[in-house]
């Protein structure tokens, strides 16, 4: 169901009670407007299949790719799942692919508390690293 391209068609899979959704939502964020494939990306990302939904998240990232913006809707189902969990890389793609003026006032709180949490890890990586270093090179002035 990766290649839907029109939404009747995911309407009806829906209706179904098809299994693939989360599949057929990223070939909706693929193939259609994003004005269109919101609420149908929406509605997978509620999906009772962990797997489908983190198709679903994935459909959004891809919708925050092609174009530079999400929706209302996808920015809520992003806050709902939160950073752990199925949404971690949607929105991480979010903050790479959207410019940080376009995003809603909590999704740049989440960007600035990222960055920082990153800045703060690589640090203490660098030192961790430093230390082993010097370790290192006391053992070997040993005799």
């Amino acid at each position: 169901m990766l290649g839907v391209d029109d939404p009747a068609d995911w309407d009806a899979a829906f209706e179904r009670g098809e299994r693939s959704l989360g599949t057929a939502a990223i070939g909706l964020a693929l193939n259609c407007l994003l004005e269109e494939a919101s609420p149908r990306i929406v509605r997978a990302t509620r999906l009772p299949d962990a797997a489908q939904r983190g198709f679903a998240f994935t459909a959004v990232g891809a919708a925050a790719r092609l174009n530079g913006a999400l929706t209302p809707e996808l920015y809520a189902a992003l806050r709902d799942e939160g950073l752990v969990g199925t949404a971690e890389d949607a929105i991480r793609d979010t903050l790479t692919f959207v410019p940080f003026r376009d995003l809603p006032p909590w999704f740049k709180r989440r960007s600035v508390c990222l960055t920082v949490r990153g800045t703060l890890e690589g640090w203490w990586l660098s030192a961790e690293d430093a230390v082993e270093d010097a370790r290192r090179a006391l053992r070997r002035r040993r005799p």
